[in-house]
């Protein structure tokens, strides 16, 4: 990728040695220094660093908000995101849904974080829309392979650490580390005070939570229909409402609503008042169909499937699941266990198959099912989707997880059209028994 700039000796600036020419300065990073002599032999005009890719985009003009943990990430920026612009503030977001400024989507979904530049040039793009704010979510991943070089943040958050990506870190510990370093520094901070596992600076910290004494606590909450709560901060004692459900989500409003207090220095009651205007993120716990009842939820680790079926459990659930190929397989058998435990019935099925052939990972879940009577399996995901649907009774809801508002399955190296959601109408359609939101 060359980005163009005016009024400097080259006219462009690239991340990728083999795009150099006399024309383009090689951005070195601590990702691509094992291509800077093939920069060289290819030419290129300069060689730069990501500090004075910074000054070049003035990148000092814009508070960043960095958010990481293992699930909550999305919905967490989301909210920050809506938050802000609703108490009139020019704003951008960048993470898994894509890239977004002033309430309009500029770049569909691509990778949590994307490569340094990818970041650089989205934070550029949000300067000069006259944005005060940048919120992007970090996954691990971004952390260890340093593809946040460079930023300077006028915030981050935590929002838990539970078990994914083993397939890249290796073990548990690595990737609680690789978490936890992201805040070493004296920067400013907001921690989830109930995660055990977390460890940080203590200097500019903040903290939210609903079990232990924190910065920002959850007095008081009810879950019934939506989501209220009153929270606490020092002598402030203010009430919210929600259209999010779920006891997990609780914990993301209060990171949200504790983030933009801090990056706003608004009053809490102010910001309390635009909270129910955020009405959640596409494929985290959609409500796809009203009767019969089907939501849709992206949750793929053990902790994520525990939070959304616990949000249900006064519901008899019928389970749609798999996993994905080519990552953690340690963690299958867990997902089998807690699904297991929370559901009347389980159809598991192929998530993203990948290069993996999905009976083995089928199999790898299957380890942690006791009771194999309440399974189903169906490779097909459309068919167990339906086979589940057509098992329904009235008062059951079909909860399908893992992909969320994924709009492809990837088999092999190729993605196929696939959406949860449009594949649960379609079905529907056919029975013509629903009513589809």
């Amino acid at each position: 990728m060359k980005i163009e700039l005016s009024d400097e000796a080259f006219r462009y600036i690239t991340e990728n040695s083999k795009e150099c020419d006399k024309e383009t300065a090689f951005v070195l990073s601590a990702q691509n220094e094992k291509y800077l002599q093939d920069a060289k032999d290819n030419g290129a005009h300069s060689i730069i660093s990501i500090k004075d890719v910074a000054n070049l985009f003035g990148i000092d003009k814009i508070k960043i908000v960095g958010i990481t943990g293992t699930n909550g990430k999305t919905t967490t920026a989301s909210a920050i995101y809506s938050f802000l612009l609703d108490l009139g503030y020019k704003t951008a977001m960048q993470g898994t849904r894509g890239f977004f400024m002033n309430d309009k989507i500029v770049e569909g979904k691509s990778l949590t974080t994307p490569s340094v530049l990818n970041t650089y040039k989205h934070i550029y793009q949000a300067v000069a829309a006259g944005c005060e704010f940048f919120i992007m979510e970090v996954s691990s991943h971004a952390i260890a392979q340093k593809r946040i070089e460079g930023l300077n943040f006028e915030l981050k958050i935590l929002t838990n650490i539970t078990q994914d990506h083993l397939d890249y870190h290796k073990t548990i510990g690595e990737y609680i580390a690789v978490k936890n370093s992201f805040f070493e520094d004296e920067g400013k901070k907001l921690i989830n005070k109930d995660e055990k596992k977390a460890a940080f600076n203590f200097k500019n910290a903040f903290t939210y939570g609903i079990e232990n004494p924190s910065t920002y606590r959850l007095m008081a909450y009810s879950l019934n229909n939506a989501t209220s709560g009153i929270i606490q901060h020092f002598q402030e004692v203010v009430p919210f409402t929600a259209s999010l459900h779920g006891f997990f989500n609780l914990y993301n409003l209060m990171a949200a609503i504790a983030a933009t207090h801090i990056l706003t220095g608004k009053k809490l009651e102010e910001i309390a008042e635009v909270v129910d205007n955020f009405a959640g993120v596409s494929g985290r716990m959609e409500q796809v169909s009203e009767e019969p009842n089907v939501i849709v939820d992206f949750a793929h680790t053990p902790d994520g499937i525990q939070q959304v079926l616990n949000a249900l459990k006064e519901k008899e659930l019928l389970v749609v699941f798999g996993a994905g190929g080519d990552r953690d397989r340690t963690k299958r058998p867990i997902m089998g266990k807690v699904a297991a435990s929370l559901a009347k019935k389980l159809y598991i099925t192929s998530d993203n198959p990948r290069n993996e052939d999905p009976q083995n990972i089928v199999d790898d879940i299957l380890e942690g099912i006791e009771d194999r009577s309440i399974v189903n399996v169906e490779l097909n995901r459309k068919k167990a989707i339906e086979m589940a649907l057509n098992e329904q009774k009235d008062d059951e809801v079909v909860v399908i997880l893992g992909k969320g508002d994924e709009t492809y399955q990837i088999i092999y190296d190729k993605q196929f059209p696939f959406d949860d959601r449009e594949v649960v109408r379609e079905l529907l359609k056919q029975k013509d028994t629903s009513k589809v939101i």
